[in-house]
């Protein structure tokens, strides 16, 4: 009995360890590859933009207004169309002010014969003193008369060309070439000096794009300002098409805006269609400083840690993960700063199931195009 009961102890041991050992061979067992499909990064010529938000601006704009009272009495041009310059715009009425001309007119000519009078009387005075015919007094009052119609005279001419100026306000004329907007006042308005708003006039080519820029980027600007080649500046318009001209900087503001540490910057474009308006809302591409023969491999490959970016390489049968700087996105791919070389695998799927170090099999390869090339000027910088 006592026998029996040691041989059931010892086939209970043997089958416990039995199961022990089956159980720590399943544990051990390595998992099977993870299948993924792998694409060779390779360097590519890409030229991408940095994006600034800016209105066009006309480099010449002009509010009329009159410099003499009065009322409207003609106007002379086309509300929105192109005026040239010295075009006639408006009339305030004449009157009073031809009637004030023709005023100081006479008031000079009758100086000038006070003068001429004056001066035929010292001539006459200055005769008689040599033969002491005449009063040392009476020849000073002579002189001192004729300095007064001489000044009398200066002030006649002064008023005439006030009055003139006068007149000559009465007509308003364009400053410059450009297009005139829609009327203010109508005819028979009556319109007071310097307060009045007539119209507005705003030169078309060139124009002006604003943009306000941190003052981290003044030297970079100020470089662009320097040097610069057709492609440097882009124009983006509101309905999202690109502007066809180049531009160049016009101006960079004369200081930093203490309030908010910015600064303007103003890029000329040519614009000889009239297809920017004042005002107009756009986007500026400014070509970035690492455009060129650039590693660009598929986005969709990247994968974001806490604001850190990582792709995985395919080495043999392991996978590796290595951490990289990211450039901006062109269409479906996006440009590596640092970390990938040309020739190197990059893996595009099945990486979700991966960690450093992992096996993986190599699926079916993926053979879609990268799209790699020029034209970067779509999406926004990424990792930087």
């Amino acid at each position: 009995m006592k026998n029996t009961y040691y041989y059931c102890i010892a086939a209970l041991a043997l089958l416990s360890v039995s199961a022990c050992k089956s159980k720590s061979q399943k544990q051990g067992a390595a998992m099977p590859p993870t299948p993924v499909n792998v694409i060779e990064a390779k360097k590519s010529d890409a030229l991408y933009y940095d994006s600034y938000q800016g209105t066009v601006a006309a480099l010449n704009n002009v509010e009329l207004r009159s410099q003499v009272s009065g009322f409207i009495t003609g106007i002379f041009f086309k509300e929105g169309t192109v005026v040239k310059k010295g075009t006639p715009l408006y009339e305030i009425d004449r009157r009073k002010y031809e009637a004030a001309y023709q005023q100081a007119k006479a008031n000079l000519v009758s100086a000038r014969a006070n003068l001429n009078k004056a001066q035929k009387d010292i001539d006459r005075y200055n005769m008689l003193l040599k033969n002491d015919a005449v009063a040392r007094q009476t020849v000073d009052q002579a002189s001192a008369t004729y300095e007064t119609a001489k000044s009398q005279v200066d002030v006649a001419k002064a008023g005439v060309e006030s009055a003139a100026t006068d007149l000559s306000y009465a007509t308003i004329k364009a400053p410059f070439t450009g297009r005139i907007g829609i009327s203010q006042v109508k005819l028979g308005a009556q319109v007071s000096a310097g307060t009045t708003l007539l119209n507005t006039i705003s030169s078309e080519n060139p124009v002006g794009f604003d943009v306000v820029i941190n003052e981290q980027d003044i030297n970079r600007f100020y470089k662009l300002q320097k040097s610069y080649t057709d492609t440097t500046f882009r124009l983006q318009l509101p309905d999202g098409s690109n502007f066809g001209e180049s531009g160049k900087i016009f101006a960079i503001d004369r200081g930093v805006n203490d309030q908010t540490g910015a600064i303007k910057v103003r890029v000329q474009f040519p614009n000889p269609s009239d297809q920017l308006k004042d005002g107009m809302s756009g986007v500026l591409k400014v070509l970035n400083d690492d455009s060129g023969d650039r590693v660009q491999i598929p986005y969709k490959a990247v994968t974001e840690q806490m604001g850190e970016f990582f792709v995985f390489l395919s080495q043999d049968t392991i996978a590796k993960q290595v951490k990289v700087k990211l450039g901006p996105r062109i269409q479906s791919n996006v440009v590596i700063m640092e970390g990938i070389k040309p020739g190197q695998k990059i893996i595009t799927e099945g990486f979700q199931r991966l960690r450093d170090g992992g096996k993986i099999t190599l699926g079916k390869p993926a053979g879609a195009s990268q799209g790699q090339g020029a034209g970067g000027d779509k999406g926004g910088a990424q990792g930087k």
